[in-house]
């Protein structure tokens, strides 16, 4: 991967393994915007965003993604995430309607068409796997650091219930990408680099990834 030339990293992730974290933090580091499924759903609702009214946006305008971006900032701005407003442990409702997950997969694409980025999840490492200047990272934890992660984050008190929720979650995430893409999220060929966050903190994972890439 060129630092000189337009990028995409992205970064799929085990639920509580920190790895939205670490995004955020090697997005700030490297100075390029970071996006997730919250930037995506507040462009999609705000703009009602779909394949053929991105269609007809790249027939008047090849990179159409910065005009769309300033417009829906200034209209208030990204949503946040929705794993941060999940009641207590609630498992997120399933949205991955065929046309949606490629409403997504297009704005992705402009995205990356018009700058450098960090992208987490939404079965990116498939979405740029043509992309000439892409980086794919796999974050991950052990199941018993990510019940605590999950525990404190959402005000868990039961380990048991923590664990059934971070599974749900996981298994939810990989149904998804199996049922897009045809391809496990856990499949480490998805990637180039895999980090396993057991004793290392987001700090540490995003320098081994600036020292990866030659940031450092």
């Amino acid at each position: 991967m060129k630092l000189s030339n337009k990028y995409v990293i992205t970064i799929n992730r085990e639920l509580g393994s920190g790895g939205k974290t670490v995004a955020k933090l090697l997005a700030e580091k490297l100075g390029v915007p970071f996006y997730d499924k919250a930037h995506l759903q507040s462009v999609e609702d705000k703009e009602g965003l779909n394949e053929e009214k991105i269609e007809s946006l790249k027939s008047k305008k090849r990179k159409w993604w910065p005009d769309l971006k300033r417009m829906v900032e200034l209209g208030g701005g990204f949503a946040v995430s929705i794993y941060d407003h999940l009641p207590n442990y609630a498992v997120p409702e399933k949205d991955d309607t065929d046309k949606k997950f490629a409403t997504e997969q297009e704005i992705l694409k402009g995205i990356a068409d018009a700058e450098s980025c960090v992208v987490v999840g939404r079965c990116s490492f498939v979405t740029f796997k043509d992309h000439p200047n892409h980086l794919n990272i796999w974050i991950q934890s052990p199941l018993e650091s990510r019940v605590e992660r999950v525990m404190k984050k959402k005000g868990i008190s039961s380990k048991v219930e923590a664990e059934k929720f971070v599974k749900d979650v996981d298994q939810m995430c990989d149904d998804y990408s199996k049922r897009h893409t045809g391809v496990s999220r856990y499949d480490p060929r998805n990637y180039d680099l895999v980090i396993s966050m057991n004793d290392r903190t987001e700090e540490e994972a995003v320098d081994l990834i600036l020292t990866f890439i030659g940031a450092k």
